[in-house]
């Protein structure tokens, strides 16, 4: 039975993912006891991921790519100009081969790996241990606050932390504008991608007491055990850093990726986008993407301005003179003009 491609680009789900290979040897983990994968019908997705998700058009050379970071478990590292889709192909991916909702870390210049693992509250803890001291003291009857002293009711597990979690499939996890972060972040993620798990420095102390802690896993309220503090990944998750090129990575942290450059899309690619989420094209739309191919050449242009003009373009009522005018307001660079000289 073929095992490649796994993932196809198209917008047909399937369960291929069960076809995959095994890992490489220097990239097999065996986290567990196995959890089950979420469902890949989720009703808090919200509606923009769903149609992002159903209507990506992808490339060769982007499913390729994909199916070459599933295969060798390696984070996929996503660069290209805005609006090309580097945030959606995580959705499509995870919607084509049902891995369940899609871990999301919104990255900031202040994020640190603390932050993406898991997030613990030591105020919290304390005031709701003085909270249950002052009313032994005095006597008073429990007030059914549900909150308590134990380290597991202040902690929770943050999207990376979660996406490696000893799960049967692997889960999709987009890390967004990586170049965003603090230039030690991309250093620090190293260990946690090479060895596929992590400690909770707060569970690992208080094992002797307390081996197991119900945790709170990131996106929902659903609560997973984990044993002796330690967390270790069973399927390596299907990792997707997005980058916009503003800084450029250390060697080390680029070698552990599998790269994957976006490109403006060509004229037939252009519009099967346009189709995909705006249906059949007429004569005006064609104008459309001939003014922005023939825009594009001269500055940085997005996609998604394209099809916000056509969508307005299509509102009825618009006179035709708003419609143009509009579309050119859309339409503007987003960078430096291009200049261009006779000699």
């Amino acid at each position: 039975m073929s095992t490649w491609p796994v993932y196809t680009g198209t917008d047909e789900p399937h369960d291929r993912v069960s076809r995959l290979p095994d890992p490489p040897p220097w990239r097999s983990f065996d986290g567990g006891p196995a959890l089950p994968s979420p469902s890949p019908e989720d009703d808090s997705v919200s509606c923009d991921r769903k149609h992002r998700a159903g209507t990506y058009q992808a490339t060769r050379e982007s499913v390729e790519l994909v199916n070459a970071a599933l295969v060798l478990r390696r984070p996929l590292l996503i660069t290209g100009p805005p609006g090309s889709g580097k945030s959606s192909l995580p959705y499509a991916v995870a919607r084509e081969l049902k891995l369940g909702p899609v871990l999301r870390w919104n990255i900031t210049s202040r994020s640190t790996l603390q932050e993406g693992l898991y997030q613990y509250d030591p105020m919290a803890r304390l005031y709701a241990a003085s909270k249950g001291a002052g009313r032994k003291r005095s006597g008073e009857a429990d007030d059914g606050d549900p909150a308590g002293d134990a380290i597991e009711d202040h902690l929770r597990l943050g999207p990376l932390g979660t996406a490696l979690l000893p799960y049967e499939r692997p889960r999709v996890l987009l890390i967004d504008e990586i170049d965003k972060s603090d230039l030690d972040l991309p250093n620090d993620l190293l260990n946690v991608l090479e060895e596929g798990q992590y400690e909770i420095t707060e569970l690992v102390r208080a094992a002797e007491h307390a081996p197991t802690a119900r945790l709170m896993a990131a996106g929902g309220e659903a609560r997973v055990t984990v044993d002796r503090g330690l967390v270790r990944c069973r399927a390596f998750p299907f990792i997707v850093f997005t980058s916009n090129g503003e800084r450029e990575f250390p060697p080390a942290f680029l070698r552990r990726c599998v790269p994957l450059h976006l490109r403006r899309p060509e004229p037939d690619h252009l519009e099967a986008i346009v189709r995909a989420h705006l249906g059949e094209l007429d004569g005006e739309t064609t104008q459309m993407i001939v003014t922005f191919l023939e825009r594009s050449r001269t500055g940085e242009l997005a996609t998604d301005q394209l099809l916000n003009a056509i969508y307005l373009s299509r509102v009825p009522g618009l006179a035709a003179e708003s419609r143009e005018a509009l579309a050119a307001s859309l339409m503007t660079h987003l960078g430096p003009v291009a200049e261009f000289h006779d000699f």
